[in-house]
């Protein structure tokens, strides 16, 4: 059977658990998305407690923005992802809550909605409850920006206050606050009113404060203290990386400083039987060895388990053989799976031997749910009456937001970092020509020539053939930034800017935008360094024994895998892009125009090539109304409207 081959039947999920010789492909059926999908390789692996874990779960692309391989007994590795052809449907469905419902690889690995995750927890719950085990939820942040189902709301709303009602039915044992929650203040606030309080102590803000009423406090609480149902004592922490982009009347205190402060050591005093870091930090390069550290400084046997975020990766790593701390990657395309084997909370103190732990990365998708709760061949046996009660409220909600509203039909797939820059198959490729099309509708500039500039970063997914909308919009582009211009600069010193900011300001904007919240740059290296471990392109990676037929998708070099893919090919892209130049003489004046975000880099880069004049701030005037999230629209309605 052709694993290419697109159906067109209602959503039902095929056998789990099937006899290896059926283990080549499952079809998922799903409303308006289906594809042959590879199952899992093999259970889950149980232990006395297990987790759970989901985040950056609903964001896109950002709205403003040392791998350690161990004994199986003592950690698990850490982890690190052929289109097919184009579907007819003119209707697709928006947002990660609803899953990803393009028809290109590996956009169906990660097809599940929202509602099916529920179910498939529902069941999960069920299956601990069997094997008397504990079972955990935990959620590590980022539930604004990025989707239509967040971003797409009417004058007058607050992102995501909507969607964030679908979210609040799961049953999460912690919860930590992301950066996305802090950008507008009024998000922030709808969190500390709203959200927080439908998980009373368990949404964990350990040094993220809002003001209210000129009085700071906790968006949400600084630790938690509760027992499992097994009677397991757990301390729970939920901290934000060194975060500087929130917005004003909100606070991030750098995790330095938060571990010397008197409710910390009040909060790890007395021993637990497991201390549970939760937060919207990378695992790896950032600051949870200071966490990590100031807790072992106290008790320095007792169990930690960390789950971070924020880097979009599929990570792990371990600080010693009785703790572990894994990230469970981004946008719906990762369900985090952890196991532990704890010794009985009575006797978990005495202990002082390596834990065994167990983690596999997820695709979410029905295949994958339905092969770990082993429903059956019956799709009715899988849904639960509130998976479906979600499903179909998301749906309501995208077409109360009219997220299928359709600019025009791009031509084929773009993509970001698996095509080559410049390519016609490139989403970079596709913003250079796009704004000298949609910056100058309507501008009484534009018959002068110019050069457009901005960095990559802006653009944040891949686009896929087929109907563009507006949910398409946000999510390859999200960003509301500004076009500024600089007017009548000589053409050889506009032209020789471009290539001055890829030599010398790409560092420069990597650390700008790590700073802002953007993780595309950390990302794309993790995505570089998957390829070339890839055993398939002469590096060490390894493949588990799979199916011949797999799907493009994420990949591990040690034993993370749930699914079996082929890597997803990889492609360096500068930091800044550029329109075509126009053909003028050196000496033309040009309008030098460039996105808002880059302006102080852009500056210095066009004083380094020339000398004539020292171009400042008070040179820079606005170019256009138009933001850079609205340029990829206004582009489709002029080269891609066939209506």
């Amino acid at each position: 059977m052709n694993w290419r081959l697109l159906l067109t039947l209602v959503f039902a999920g095929v056998a789990a658990g099937c006899s290896d010789e059926h283990a080549h492909a499952h079809v998922a059926k799903r409303e308006f998305s289906q594809a042959l999908l590879t199952p899992p390789t093999r259970p889950l692996q149980w232990g006395t407690l297990n987790i759970i874990h989901t985040t950056a779960r609903f964001i896109s692309p950002l709205h403003h923005r040392l791998n350690i391989y161990v004994d199986h007994r003592t950690a698990m590795a850490c982890g690190f992802t052929e289109p097919s052809p184009q579907s007819s449907l003119t209707w697709i469905l928006p947002g990660w809550l609803l899953g990803h419902q393009k028809p290109s690889f590996p956009e169906p690995n990660y097809s599940g909605d929202l509602g099916d995750f529920a179910s498939f927890v529902a069941h999960m719950k069920e299956i601990a409850l069997q094997k008397d085990v504990d079972l955990l939820l935990v959620d590590s942040g980022d539930l604004h920006d990025g989707t239509g189902l967040s971003d797409g709301f009417p004058p007058g709303g607050v992102d995501a206050h909507a969607s964030n009602e679908f979210f609040k039915q799961l049953p999460y044992d912690v919860l930590a606050i992301g950066n996305h929650e802090l950008y507008i203040y009024n998000n922030t606030l709808d969190m500390f009113k709203n959200f927080a309080p439908h998980f009373p102590g368990r949404y964990l803000t350990s040094n993220v404060n809002i003001t209210v009423n000129g009085v700071s406090v906790p968006v949400g609480s600084r630790f938690a203290k509760f027992k499992t149902r097994k009677g397991r004592s757990v301390t729970a922490l939920g901290v934000l990386y060194d975060f500087t982009d929130n917005d004003e009347g909100t606070t991030v205190q750098f995790v330095a400083d938060m571990v010397k402060e008197a409710w910390f050591a009040g909060a790890i005093k007395e021993e637990p039987d497991l201390f549970l870091l939760v937060g919207h930090m990378p695992v790896a390069r950032d600051n949870w060895p200071a966490v990590y550290n100031a807790v072992r400084a106290v008790h320095p046997f007792t169990p930690i388990i960390i789950l971070g975020g924020h880097s979009h990766v599929r990570d792990c790593l371990q600080f010693d053989g009785r703790s572990i701390a894994l990230e469970s990657g981004r946008y719906m395309e990762t369900v985090g799976w952890l196991s532990a084997e704890l010794p009985f909370p009575k006797t978990q103190r005495e202990s002082k031997h390596n834990i065994t732990f167990s983690r596999r990365y997820l695709d979410p998708n029905r295949v994958t749910y339905e092969f770990h709760t082993v429903t059956g061949q019956r799709s009715s046996s899988f849904d639960t009456s509130q998976g479906r009660s979600i499903t179909k409220g998301l749906e309501q909600l995208a077409k109360t937001f009219d997220l299928s509203f359709k600019f025009g039909v791009a031509p084929h797939d773009f993509y970001l970092s698996r095509a080559p820059y410049p390519s016609n198959d490139s989403v970079l490729s596709l913003m250079a020509a796009a704004m000298p099309v949609a910056l100058t509708i309507n501008n009484t500039r534009a018959g002068n020539p110019n050069i457009m500039i901005t960095n990559s970063g802006e653009l944040r997914f891949d686009i896929f053939g087929g109907p563009f909308t507006k949910n398409d919009q946000l999510t390859a582009s999200p960003f509301m930034d500004s076009f500024l211009f600089i007017p009548d600069v000589p053409f050889a010193a506009a032209n020789a800017v471009l290539p001055a900011l890829n030599d010398r300001g790409a560092e420069e904007m990597r650390a700008a935008l790590w700073a802002s919240g953007r993780v595309e740059t950390r990302y794309r290296e993790w995505l570089e360094e998957m390829y070339r471990r890839d055993a398939s392109h002469g590096g060490p990676g390894r493949r588990l024994a799979s199916p011949k037929n797999l799907t493009l998708g994420y990949m591990c070099p040690g034993e993370g895998d749930d699914t079996p893919h082929t890597q997803l090919p990889f492609f360096s892209t500068p930091e800044y892009i550029g329109s075509v130049a126009p053909d003028v003489s050196d000496d033309t004046p040009v309008d030098l125009v460039f996105v808002n975000f880059i302006q102080s880099q852009l500056l210095r880069a066009l004083n380094s090539v020339q000398t004539d004049n020292v171009y400042t701030a008070a040179d820079v005037a606005p170019y256009t109304n138009v933001l850079s999230s609205e340029a990829l629209g206004l582009y489709a309605q002029q080269i891609w409207n066939s209506s």
